[in-house]
């Protein structure tokens, strides 16, 4: 690909994403949303978020592989769950959550 082309080729991705990211901004400034839509839009980052971490716990190549490795991120997902419930923080659910997958994951070795 010619300097050029890669040139032309950022500009329309550029242009689209200001274009997808701005338009409806600018045209949805100073309107109210229904509570419908707001709360759907709401629900965005979580959905977000959730595909994220379903995206680390699913790893089917490392269950075919070792089973007892497979299943430690939702062993380790157990005391991020109850963390995540009684604090409401982002923060404390990652600090349990790695210290509980490091801890398991040392335990599974020591095995």
């Amino acid at each position: 690909m010619s300097t050029t082309e890669f040139l032309i080729l950022y500009g329309c991705v550029l242009a689209t994403m200001l274009l997808s990211r701005c338009v409806p901004l600018f045209a949805l400034k100073g309107r109210s949303l229904s509570p419908r839509v707001t709360e759907a839009l709401g629900l965005i980052p979580p959905a977000a978020f959730a595909a994220l971490v379903a995206n680390d716990l699913f790893q089917p190549d490392v269950l075919a592989k070792s089973p007892i490795e497979g299943i430690l991120p939702f062993v380790a997902a157990i005391p991020v769950l109850v963390v995540a419930k009684r604090t409401h923080s982002l923060i404390w659910s990652a600090l349990v959550g790695m210290v509980a997958y490091a801890l398991l994951l040392s335990a599974a070795n020591a095995l």
